[in-house]
């Protein structure tokens, strides 16, 4: 996507060290662009675990690159299949619910069973991180291919600017490019479709008025950021035409997990006939799971997420700051679940890069046959 633009993605190479893997520090958005250096194993489980990087794609994609760099530090050692499996399973600790993780660790493992040495370890994992990155820039544009024909449905009908909710960040920052909720938006967009996009703020770590509205703003999309609770009233007075959101895991009946309060957005579209659907790459489905209510782990994360807040402190200084502040009484628990699962009947359909579905299983098998899914 358009950085100042210039043609971005998340995750790179450094452009002078091909030891050093590059990425993106969200933290920093949208304050602050800066490149954050992954220079081995602990470094890219730190990224994952510390949200550096998030978003299950981009997740995904790092953990193949720290796959890559764990080979890299074990080049020389007799042992060196054993170091590369230990880093996978200190990358597969960092954060349980994004299946993309998973998917792409067992990925990598799946070729060192075809290397005898340290250097084919190596040579066999780079390339295959690269491979994954740039299958998830493909589908990420498959995905906004389909996706744009609901747009486009929708402005053929009325002929008016088509206002889409979204919650959370499932755009390129998400991904390595496109994104999973925002391709169709981008490829609508740049087609000369007006497009309006209501940002869910998404608390409590702000994503969606952090990130998405950073990279929508980036790439000239009008949009307008709300807070978490506004959803409901504005599909009651009929100015959201579609839901699209992300999807972190989605089981093989169609159960979706995706970043806290994308449920209540589906309660409030359901009764109002507003039409939800969710973007997701085939990664992102766990074939391994049925009932994602049950089933599916649901991160809990630090209160500290919850009862502070950082921003930037606006003065007549041009020196500002961003600081950290305390929103509650000191005393006060908090608890900090990272997801929900919005179940499938609520669930209008699955944009997938294989096309749309229903949210069911026999959907998914009607787009992906022979799919298969073994958890490392």
């Amino acid at each position: 996507m358009q950085l100042h633009g210039t043609p971005t993605r998340t995750i790179r190479f450094h452009p002078n060290e091909v030891s050093l893997v590059q990425v993106i520090d969200q933290r920093q958005l949208p304050h602050d662009f800066r490149w954050h250096n992954l220079s081995n194993v602990d470094d890219a489980a730190y990224a994952i675990k510390n949200m550096v990087v998030r978003g299950a794609p981009l997740i995904g994609a790092t953990a193949a690159m720290g796959m890559y760099l764990a080979a890299l530090e074990s080049q020389d050692r007799e042992n060196f299949l054993d170091c590369i499996r230990a880093a996978a399973q200190r990358l597969g600790a960092t954060r349980p619910t994004a299946v993309n993780l998973q998917w792409a660790i067992a990925q990598q493992l799946s070729v060192l069973d075809q290397c005898s040495t340290s250097d084919e370890a190596l040579n066999r994992l780079r390339s295959n991180a690269e491979r994954l990155i740039e299958q998830d820039v493909s589908q990420c544009y498959e995905i906004g291919r389909h996706g744009l024909s609901l747009i486009q449905e929708i402005y053929e009908k009325t002929q008016e600017t088509v206002n889409i909710l979204t919650h959370c960040n499932a755009g390129w920052l998400a991904c390595v490019d496109w994104g999973t909720a925002t391709s169709p938006i981008y490829q609508a967009h740049d087609g000369g479709i007006p497009v309006h996009v209501w940002v869910d703020e998404t608390r409590p770590r702000n994503q969606g008025a952090k990130l998405t509205a950073w990279e929508l703003g980036q790439h000239g999309v009008p949009h307008t950021v709300i807070p978490d609770n506004t959803g409901g009233h504005l599909m009651q007075h009929g100015s959201v035409d579609i839901v699209i959101v992300g999807s972190d895991r989605t089981t093989r009946q169609g159960d979706v997990a995706n970043k806290i309060g994308t449920y209540l957005k589906a309660l409030a579209a359901k009764d109002n006939g507003v039409p939800f659907y969710v973007a997701l790459p085939s990664s992102t489905i766990d074939w391994d799971l049925g009932d994602g209510i049950r089933e599916i782990p649901i991160e809990q994360r630090s209160d500290r997420e919850v009862k502070h807040m950082s921003g930037k402190i606006i003065n007549d200084s041009s020196d500002s700051q961003i600081a950290e502040v305390l929103i509650c009484p000191e005393f006060s628990p908090a608890a900090n679940y990272g997801f929900d699962v919005t179940p499938a009947r609520l669930v209008t359909g699955l944009i997938t890069e294989k096309g749309i579905c229903e949210a069911s299983e026999a959907g998914l098998r009607s787009l992906f046959p022979t799919e298969t899914y073994a958890s490392v």
